[in-house]
């Protein structure tokens, strides 16, 4: 039987052997284990496969806290050790930032993390009624598959929503409209749970009694979306949620709705605004440009420091919510918003937005090119990048360093979504 021996982990969290010249990645190696495995994909330059059998086992190998890790799909890393997470998924943004972009961040920051289990406050379960495993499943999907995972719990939601798994498929199961209903969304806030079912038929008035009666048993509040995001409506109770989450420190809450996006993680998402406002260090006075500013989870920060600031997004939907959320808390004659593709910004676009001090940059996984390339002689002293993806943090980064003489000051990973690979992080850049 052929061995593997495990060199390093890949951006996915996979082992990494090497043999003929091939790269194998190996779902379920650790660096240093020795293991057989089940190769299921062979291409000219590499190959994947699963663990089979571990012979020599890393040190850091744990028993995942899941009894479904490995058939669902949700989570990739629950047999890594979580601090051993975090270093290694340190690792993958340094190595992004040489490979791809050729910088290293004079300080590496310490990593922001948290609790490992219960982190989620926003998940999208599929659910689907498959007679030949007894009824509604309700989940993440298989690994690998678009199957739904046959589970009752979910380690990474909060204890009472995975507890109401089970009774979510049993709710569903008694539903006329159970092949109906693909899609359970969760949206937790500070104080309020909401639950947003997706219905492609309108519910039965029996239905609705019985979705009522779990929402009153079960302390949630039950909406309904027959067609696209807006058009999810509160079922029970009849008034629409009072779902928000609060910045404590910067005395600012933030109210939305349960389908528009917000952060995953709450608590990683109140010390990763702490350390981007530290990084940023907004002066009273001054103009701040928030980019990609969404519904102002860092604009609202910066406006509380005293400085005055421009929020840009590309979603009109975004910043009407952003400008609803700088009222509720006292901000809007501080901040002003404006719809903008920053995908396809310029530099005389740029320019007429006005001279900046500072900016703050929090792109999606595309990361902020043409924004970074569009920088002018008047591009502001200092930048704060929040990025979800480490190989375009790492292209951005050399376009600001090596074509507009940045110094890159700080970099440091968040882990916002433990026992995955997604590698979150914020890195500071200062002009020379």
């Amino acid at each position: 039987m052929q061995t593997y021996d495990i060199e390093s982990l890949d951006q996915e969290g996979r082992g990494i052997a090497r043999r003929d010249g091939k790269a194998i990645f190996i779902e379920g190696a650790l660096p240093g284990e020795t293991v057989t495995a089940n190769i299921f994909r062979k291409k000219p330059s590499f190959e994947i496969g699963h663990v089979e059998r571990v012979i020599v086992q890393s040190s850091q190998r744990v028993t995942p806290h899941c009894v479904f890790f490995g058939r669902c799909g949700g989570c990739s890393m629950q047999h890594l050790d979580a601090a051993a997470q975090v270093a290694a998924k340190q690792r993958v943004l340094e190595d992004n930032l040489w490979r791809i972009g050729k910088v290293h961040a004079e300080q590496m920051l310490p990593p922001i993390h948290g609790p490992a289990w219960g982190y989620r406050h926003r998940a999208r379960l599929t659910v689907r009624h498959v007679a030949k495993k007894g009824g509604v499943l309700v989940g993440f999907h298989e690994k690998r598959s678009s199957y739904v995972a046959d589970m009752t719990s979910c380690e990474v939601l909060p204890p009472r929503i995975s507890a109401l798994l089970p009774a979510l498929r049993t709710l569903v199961g008694a539903l006329s409209i159970r092949d109906r209903l693909p899609q359970i969304e969760i949206a937790l806030g500070d104080e309020v749970d909401v639950l947003v079912l997706r219905v492609l038929n309108e519910p039965s008035a029996e239905d609705c009694a019985t979705l009522k009666t779990f929402a009153e048993q079960h302390d949630v509040h039950l909406y309904l979306q027959p067609r696209g995001p807006d058009s999810a409506q509160p079922l029970w109770p009849e008034a629409p949620a009072d779902l928000y989450y609060a910045l404590p420190e910067f005395g600012v809450k933030l109210p939305f709705r349960p389908t528009e996006f917000t952060q995953v993680n709450h608590q990683i998402n109140r010390v990763l605004v702490r350390r981007a406002l530290r990084l940023l260090d907004p002066q009273p006075g001054e103009r701040i440009a928030d980019m990609f500013c969404g519904m102002g989870n860092f604009t609202l920060a910066i406006a509380a420091s005293g400085a005055s600031v421009l929020g840009v997004d590309g979603s009109k939907a975004l910043l009407q919510r952003a400008g609803e959320n700088a009222a509720v808390n006292g901000l809007d004659a501080r901040i002003d918003y404006r719809a903008m593709d920053l995908f396809e910004i310029d530099d005389a676009t740029f320019s007429n937005l006005g001279r900046f001090d500072r900016m703050l940059i929090d792109p999606p996984r595309d990361g902020a090119v043409e924004l970074v390339k569009a920088l002018s002689a008047n591009a502001p002293a200092r930048i704060a990048y929040v990025s979800c993806n480490p190989a375009t943090l790492a292209r951005d980064a050399e376009i600001l360093v090596h074509m507009h003489g940045y110094a890159f000051s700080a970099a440091g990973v968040v882990n916002m979504f433990p026992h995955t690979a997604h590698v979150e992080s914020i890195a500071c850049f200062d002009r020379r």
